[in-house]
């Protein structure tokens, strides 16, 4: 298995439980395993998919195991990075079944089906990078936000590249308008600084999002304390970052979690992410309590608080054309998936109950 993962995992000395809290495990997650437990297989959390095989992490070290029984047709409910599965150990380890996702990120498919992508599962922080030295791009960081947000995780935005930076209290500023309530910390891997901040405010697993050229990879290796994530400088032609990441590879952090860091996103499509939206533009929804009509629509309708609002300064035209543009979008990635036939969205669930009987069948043969 891949070096990043070996030398990060807790010591051969720690107790099973301890080993597997380390890596995000808990009581809820426990009584999920309780049957798979009871026929002899081995709870693991996969670090990186391959076609076919995964890395995993269990209670005692790196194993890589067959994963051809938990791929589907439809990669929503494929395994992926941060997954929790069932493991038959011995001389070839294989995966049996998936465990269900406490919240994942998810993408409208690059290929715009009504399926969308996992990029994470089972996340609680995700870090939103946003670089000093680029020109802002508000409406990519409320589209990663609100992916953020549907997950059921909480967001932080790391501003990176602080050293190269002509006015960051500036883009602070700017950026702090448009994610009302979320911490946002200015970081830089070359000088260090903020990083001990955003250290202390990350819990749990973290992913780190953003574009290519963002510094992921680098601030990845500055959280993780040691180089470990291939890193490329921006193209100087264009600024634009190229792909050093290429695939999405759980690491353990020193000082307690876990980090998964995903190659630059180009496209974020939003898969009916209605509440993160919400989230996102919670002002928005604060100023429409105060409209005269409940299906106020916030255009030329009489007594519309938003409209006030924008007309006052308080709320910007473009704010409210994101917010507009984001609904539509996630609605119709939303009504894509409902029309899809009711056969295909219930074959996860199909999947699921053939792998408990696989279990049940299994455990009878040990009796």
């Amino acid at each position: 298995m891949h070096s990043l993962v070996s030398s990060s995992f807790p010591s051969p000395q720690s107790s099973p439980s301890s080993a597997l809290s380390a890596l995000g495990w808990d009581a809820s997650f426990d009584a999920l395993f309780t049957e798979h437990a009871a026929a002899g297989l081995a709870p693991a959390r996969v670090v990186r998919v391959d076609r076919g095989r995964c890395d995993v992490l269990t209670a005692t070290g790196p194993v890589r195991a067959a994963s051809r029984g938990l791929e589907r047709g439809d990669p929503a409910h494929a395994v992926c990075t941060g997954d929790w599965v069932a493991l038959r150990q011995g001389p070839e380890p294989d995966l049996v079944a998936l465990l269900p996702r406490r919240g994942a990120i998810t993408r409208a498919g690059a290929d715009r089906t009504s399926r969308g992508q996992v990029l994470a599962a089972n996340v609680d922080t995700v870090v939103v990078a946003v670089s000093l030295a680029d020109v802002l791009k508000a409406g990519r960081i409320e589209r990663l936000l609100a992916l953020a947000w549907d997950s059921g995780a909480r967001p932080v935005i790391a501003l990176t590249k602080l050293d190269l930076a002509d006015d960051s209290a500036a883009v602070h500023a700017e950026v702090g308008g448009l994610a009302p309530g979320i911490d946002i910390v200015a970081t830089s891997s070359t000088t260090g600084e903020g990083l001990d901040v955003l250290t202390a405010t990350v819990t749990g697993t973290t992913v780190l999002l953003g574009p290519s050229g963002a510094g992921k990879s680098t601030l990845a290796n500055a959280l993780l304390g040691q180089d470990r994530m291939d890193t490329c400088a921006v193209r100087a032609a264009d600024g634009k970052g190229r792909h050093t990441t290429v695939h999405r590879e759980l690491l353990v952090l020193p000082g307690g979690g876990v980090l998964i860091d995903t190659p630059g996103l180009r496209g974020i499509g939003l898969q009916g992410a209605a509440d993160g939206v919400d989230q996102v533009f919670a002002e928005i929804h604060e100023h429409a309590r105060g409209c005269a009509f409940r299906d106020c629509t916030h255009e030329s309708e009489p007594g519309c608080a938003v409209q006030e609002a924008i007309a006052d300064g308080q709320l910007s035209e473009r704010r409210l054309a994101g917010y507009r543009k984001l609904q539509r979008e996630s609605a119709w990635a939303a009504a894509r998936e409902a029309a899809r036939p009711t056969g295909k969205r219930s074959d996860f669930h199909k999947s699921i109950t053939r792998h408990q009987r696989a279990t049940r069948r299994f455990f009878d043969q040990q009796q």
